[in-house]
């Protein structure tokens, strides 16, 4: 199954037709997701795909037909560390969904960070506490991180600002069936 949870405030700053998106995913940074059910992502959590180099896509609002960046096109960084994932994209107005993108952030509609991933067998402990469930992520596949509306960590930040254009860009390549991308 794939699972996702929502993070953090975005910041975006803009010029000359491009953007520089800055993002801190931070390690054991606990939040609930429902009433009684609380997660924290372990540290590097997300190691495995990052290291082999693997292919991951910035999207808007988890939907794979609006990507922002990603791996492949050589406009998404990843920076993985014992404290936090940090993230730098580089975001082309070129297409309507970054632009429209682009334009709800400035409207301070969109400022939250939320990475979609699946957790293997074996990649997750799950504790009570009192009357709560905890659930740590203590590896997982990271496919995409995505801008959204409502962050459930809070303690994820995003900044971004205008570069200069990137030339080198390929077109994005597939899609995920809707069913195998997260759940919120």
């Amino acid at each position: 199954m794939l699972w996702g949870a929502s993070l953090g405030a975005l910041e975006l700053r803009s010029d000359g037709g491009q953007s520089r998106l800055r993002a801190t995913f931070p390690y054991g940074a606990e939040t609930e997701l429902a009433p009684g059910r609380r997660e924290v992502v372990a540290s590097r959590a997300f190691a495995d795909r990052i290291e082999a180099g693997e292919d991951i896509h910035l999207l808007a609002g988890h939907d794979f037909n609006r990507p922002l960046a990603s791996r492949a096109a050589g406009t998404l960084q990843l920076i993985d560390d014992d404290d936090a994932l940090r993230i730098e994209a580089t975001i082309d107005n070129g297409t309507s969904w970054a632009r429209d993108f682009l334009a709800a952030h400035g409207s301070g509609l969109i400022r939250g960070l939320s990475p979609g991933f699946r957790v293997p067998p074996g990649g997750e402990k799950i504790e009570r506490r009192g009357a709560e469930m905890v659930r740590t992520v203590t590896a997982a596949a990271l496919f995409e991180l995505s801008a959204v509306t409502r962050p459930a960590y809070p303690q994820a930040q995003i900044e971004a600002r205008s570069w200069e254009t990137h030339q080198d860009r390929q077109p994005y390549r597939g899609a995920v069936h809707p069913l195998n991308r997260w759940r919120f």
